[in-house]
């Protein structure tokens, strides 16, 4: 399917199913698409975002995941609060780029498109691109410190694995790339190679242990996450954040992604959702089928183990610590990159005040 086909399905979507909610105030395009032509072609491992904006300060349940005349969208709600004063967004690495380009679906109040108005001609100042570069830092810092060494080891490992993937984030968003989830690594390892840093990718592979993995392990492993997500997938009841990345819908992003990551050579990039998704899968197993995850969970250990070099807590921490000590050079890369990039400050009406919300 080609993008423009599917952003289309998601516009007749918005059309027909998020008009009529309760505090309803429009639609736009985020994630991976935002930038791409419509003739480009949207690989079965990629979907379509579309945020949903709701007056409701606490938005419902997302629904995530679902197929729509052929497309797979995923379908998430923001509060407008998030969205109401351009400089937080301009300063938030997570928002700022669905503003960048004209992404808006639907805009019943006029707020989006004013929103945009502010935000694309300052995206590439370079005062907003080191608060937004800030912004993910402090993501790496805050997350790192607030990971919990008493919880249950599935739920160590993504709490130290995300947040040390976020170190792709930085570099990311000095380059005025989409920090996107699975594809960080490759992405990361493009924007370093592109600034005459290739030296710094293997470190930040370290970071998450798989520098050195090969590709038949990788390949094993990636087997034994295709039987635990299918196993998952039936008896799922419980909600989390993330339950829509573990549904049939998902399967050509959570599994077929990964053997395509494989298929391309990029086998070590392919750990970190490897893992994440099986660290998720162990979390609902281990609430709605604690037997299944009783079952399961040696290959789970095995898995990180082997893809990673963490065995338990205590490597968890002192990883934690390398990711620390590394954020300093990670830094100096990233100032490096945007020294590079352009710099739209001069003429874009320089700065916005610290408050200027869209009422």
């Amino acid at each position: 399917m080609r993008v423009g086909a599917a952003r289309a399905a998601a516009v007749r979507w918005v059309a027909a199913h998020a008009r009529r909610a309760p505090g309803y105030r429009g639609a736009y395009f985020s994630g991976s698409t935002v930038g791409k032509p419509d003739d480009a072609e949207l690989p079965s491992s990629s979907d379509v975002d579309v945020m949903v904006v709701t007056a409701q300060d606490e938005p419902p349940v997302k629904p995530g995941k679902l197929r729509y005349e052929g497309a797979l969208l995923e379908i998430s709600y923001s509060p407008w609060a998030e969205l109401r004063d351009p400089a937080a967004v301009l300063s938030s690495y997570h928002l700022a780029g669905s503003f960048r380009s004209d992404t808006v679906i639907d805009d019943p109040t006029g707020r989006l498109r004013a929103l945009y108005a502010e935000v694309a001609p300052r995206f590439a100042g370079r005062d907003w691109v080191r608060r937004r570069c800030l912004d993910a830092r402090h993501r790496v810092e805050s997350r790192l410190a607030a990971f919990d060494a008493s919880a249950p080891f599935h739920e160590q490992v993504p709490a130290w694995m995300f947040p040390t993937g976020v170190t792709t984030h930085v570099l990311l968003v000095a380059a005025l790339r989409n920090p996107t989830v699975r594809l960080r690594y490759p992405a990361a390892r493009e924007v370093l190679t592109a600034h005459g840093q290739p030296e710094l990718y293997p470190e930040l592979l370290g970071l998450l242990g798989c520098a050195d993995v090969s590709e038949r392990r990788v390949r094993h492993h990636v087997a034994e996450l295709t039987r635990t997500f299918d196993a998952t997938v039936p008896v799922a009841r419980t909600p989390f954040f993330f339950s829509s990345d573990l549904t049939a819908q998902a399967r050509p992003i959570a599994v077929d992604g990964s053997l395509e990551l494989l298929d391309r050579g990029d086998h070590r990039e392919a750990v970190f959702w490897i893992v994440a998704t099986l660290a998720r899968c162990h979390t609902v197993l281990a609430v709605d089928a604690p037997a299944l995850h009783a079952a399961r969970l040696p290959a789970f250990e095995a898995a990180v183990a082997e893809l990673t070099g963490i065995t338990g807590t205590t490597d968890i921490l002192a990883r934690r610590e390398e990711v620390i000590r590394f954020l300093p050079r990670l830094w100096a890369a990233a100032e490096d990159i945007m020294a590079a990039g352009p710099d739209t400050s001069e003429t874009s009406a320089g700065s916005l005040p610290e408050r200027r919300p869209l009422c």
